[in-house]
């Protein structure tokens, strides 16, 4: 039997799907005024219900019953809250339209919205802005510099700040902990369980709280089992509160494909209800699948030939050579669209001419990953979700966040990170991608060989929600070997450590604690364990501790960094016997920055952490880190290592190359790089001031912030202050002579050769 509240529910999405349903030419226009009195005054009555009026503008937008509770949870005063619901329930757009309309109507003046990765940075920042369009009163930024944060905060001014968790703490670094905020929304809020960077989530979210006590706080999280466990840090005197709904919003269907026997051409459908299989027909190829990338392209290309599929591939490389494999499917003839004309020339300006992309997009067909530039990666998405992208080959970075729906997903045997099978949670959440409310009336996601038990170990998953559990507490559950790896952290040779890395973060962290707290106990996670497992800790903590004078506020700068190593690294500065200017950076441009950049990660291998592994590379990745921070183009760079490989007469496979390069900017230059190469810098500058040379300290330069977006000039940064991609900066930077413009003065440079724009070789958008 139905309950009333569930018929509630259903009812509240009727008025969309008319809408869609009439989009569609499902049904004819002017529906209402076929109704009778009676029902035309229900749907009066239903409309105005499932209806949010927007303050600020007037406007009415149509929501479902999640939406409207989460909308009705967000506006009710301050406090924390946690929301969770299925992929695909309308989260992200609601929770933006409640964003603007509440900074528009109430006192709030500056809110961050964090999310996990830089793609949903990107997205969710372009959507506001969309929203907004000229609006002068609200500023919205990604940078995490002090010149915006002042700006966009001064008088009549209000700010929305969207961020990763590293850019929340480069601006809190910047502004020295004088961060004003009073609105924080954390969206995908279960990664704070992810290895390695969920602990730089959870000391982001505290750090924000301890300076601003009475700022409300929104977590955003799919299907997850416990959404109130978020809200368990929250401070005594706020006010708690959850919303959770498990009903998905679009109808998905799970399709099962199996070959039929002795036939390899020739795939069964069956699909899923409950625990019976309903045979819908069979699918029949156009060629022999030989290989698994084969059954993934052909079936894909043979099921999806209305457009809108996404094929779930484990790891760039194989997206690459699906997308190949089905591009061949769709015919030679390229599409006759300009749009997809200028996303391959895109592509083969920015990445490589020979980039594998660039023909692929000509027809249809399209491959997506995590690594790629963000502006080649953002146009992917947008020409997929308006179809002229019919085909897309894509790897986990879906699972991370990016809002991108379609009407079918095939997969066959998913794998998250390297060779670790998905988890149910992780697959639904894929699974959700498969339509999206108010686009699609269903979703199918298609699952190869359900029966292989390599393929799926556990077979086809089950629906199963998110267990929300801190990556801090997980480590914390095996506190005996935690201690030993506390005791054991300061050992001859660091390569010797036996734990894996979410030991060292969560060590870092309860170090970190424990120095500023002086005890376990007052620390807001004490309470989730017993008295038992604190004394442990803390008389491991208590015996490093005696060691360590690097200051509190250098470790807050610094989450994950061990104050270990930076204790080891001060004492190998001190017992330093040379020039102590070699133990400098030198700026990007200097000819004795890469010999630099050498010394100072091996440096960090050595005394801090062994993060620029294996030793063998650091020259490359130092090499890379400079040009990074020099401005060049991804393109450069990959085109340098390709120069280099021939100068040499050494073999590479080009589609390797640039996927080996792009994985070295975002891995080592914008990720490992700006965290600990920054915290090698805080530690030399109080080594500097130990010595009274603190005349050698530059502090005009911010490593962190310079890496995090490879720029080294002001002038560059302020391009991208503009809104302008790094792609699009450094193609404009090479026309500009000066490296000291701010933000009003690259307008004026603009403005001044804009009518010349052409001459120079510069494409305006």
């Amino acid at each position: 039997m139905t309950s009333k509240s569930s018929l509630k529910r259903q009812n509240r999405t009727v008025d969309t799907g008319v809408q869609l349903a009439q989009k569609r030419n499902r049904v004819a226009p002017g529906l209402e005024s076929r109704l009778g009195v009676a029902l035309r005054l229900e749907a009066n009555r239903r409309r105005f219900e499932d209806s949010i009026l927007l303050e600020s503008s007037g406007d009415w937008i149509s929501v479902n019953y999640f939406q409207r509770e989460l909308w009705k949870g967000a506006s009710s005063g301050g406090g924390w809250l946690s929301a969770s619901a299925p992929t695909a329930s309308g989260k992200t757009f609601l929770l933006l339209q409640w964003l603007l309309d509440h900074l528009h109507t109430t006192e709030t003046r500056v809110a961050v919205y964090m999310a996990p990765t830089r793609a949903l940075v990107s997205e969710i920042e372009l959507s506001l802005k969309t929203i907004c369009r000229s609006d002068a009163e609200i500023e919205i930024s990604s940078l995490p510099l002090t010149e915006v944060y002042i700006s966009a905060t001064g008088v009549g001014k209000k700010a929305i700040f969207v961020f990763t968790q590293e850019r929340l703490h480069l601006l809190a670094n910047l502004l020295e902990e004088n961060v004003k905020v009073d609105l924080l929304v954390i969206d995908e809020a279960h990664k704070i369980g992810d290895n390695q960077r969920g602990v730089i989530l959870e000391d982001a979210i505290e750090r924000i709280a301890r300076v601003n006590p009475s700022m409300k706080v929104i977590f955003i999280s799919p299907s997850t089992q416990n959404p109130g466990e978020l809200l368990e840090d929250a401070p005594e005197s706020a006010t708690k509160s959850s919303i959770d709904s498990d009903m998905p919003t679009v109808l998905q269907n799970v399709i099962l494909a199996e070959q039929a026997p002795r036939k390899p051409k020739d795939w069964n459908l069956d699909l899923v209800r409950g625990d019976t299989h309903i045979r819908l027909g069979t699918l029949k190829l156009e060629n022999k699948p030989a290989g698994l990338k084969k059954r993934l392209a052909f079936i894909a290309a043979a099921a999806g030939g209305r457009g809108g599929t996404l094929v779930y591939c484990n790891g760039a490389a194989e997206a690459e050579d699906v997308a190949l494999l089905i591009s061949q499917l769709e015919g030679d003839q390229k599409i006759d669209d300009q749009e997809l004309l200028d996303l391959a020339d895109l592509a083969r300006k920015g990445v490589h001419r020979n980039y594998q992309l660039a023909p692929l997009v000509e027809r249809g067909v399209a491959f997506h990953y995590g690594n790629m530039p963000s502006l080649i990666r953002t146009e992917i998405e947008r020409l997929f979700r308006i179809g002229k992208i019919r085909f897309l080959a894509c790897t986990s970075t879906l699972i991370e966040g990016v809002n991108l729906s379609c009407r079918t997903i095939v997969v066959r045997g998913p794998r998250k990170g390297r060779g670790h099978p998905m988890e149910p949670h992780d697959f639904w959440n894929l699974a959700g991608r498969a339509g999206r409310w108010g686009n699609e009336f269903q979703g199918n996601i298609i699952c190869i060989d359900p029966r292989d038990e390599k393929a799926w170990p556990i077979g086809v998953p089950k629906r199963s929600r998110y267990p929300i559990k801190r990556e801090t507490d997980a480590v914390l559950a095996s506190p005996d070997k935690l201690a030993e790896y506390l005791e054991s952290r300061n050992v001859e040779t660091l390569s010797d450590l036996q734990q894996g890395e979410e030991f060292e973060q969560v060590g870092a962290y309860l170090l970190s604690t424990y120095i500023r707290l002086g005890s376990l106990s007052k620390a807001t996670f004490a309470k989730r364990h017993s008295e038992e497992v604190l004394q442990k800790l803390e008389k491991s903590l208590q015996n490093i501790s005696e060691l360590i004078s690097i200051t509190q506020e250098t470790l807050i700068r610094h989450p994950g960094v061990s104050a270990v190593g930076l204790q080891r690294l001060l004492e190998s500065f001190r017992k330093y016997e040379g020039n102590v200017e070699n133990l400098l950076l030198a700026p990007s441009e200097s000819v004795d920055a890469y010999d630099r950049y050498i010394t100072v990660m091996r440096g960090i291998n050595e005394n801090v952490y062994p993060v620029f592994l294996p030793d063998g590379l650091i020259p490359l990745h130092a090499l890379i880190v400079v040009e990074w921070l020099r401005g060049f183009s991804l393109s450069t760079i990959i085109r340098r290592r390709i120069e280099y490989h021939q100068r040499n007469n050494k073999a590479f496979k080009l589609p390797v190359l640039i996927r080996d390069t792009m994985a070295i900017v975002e891995e080592t230059a914008r990720f490992k790089a700006p965290k600990y190469i920054s915290a090698y810098v805080d530690v030399l500058r109080i080594f500097l001031a130990e010595i009274e040379r603190g005349d050698l300290i530059d502090e005009d330069f911010d490593v962190g912030v310079a890496l995090e977006f490879g720029v080294s000039s002001k002038t560059l940064l302020s391009l991208m202050e503009l809104g302008l991609s790094r792609m699009s900066a450094v193609a404009l930077y090479e026309k500009i002579a000066r490296d000291d413009l701010d933000r009003d003065g690259c307008l004026l440079w603009i403005n001044e050769h804009a009518p010349n724009f052409a001459g120079m070789d510069v494409q305006r958008g």
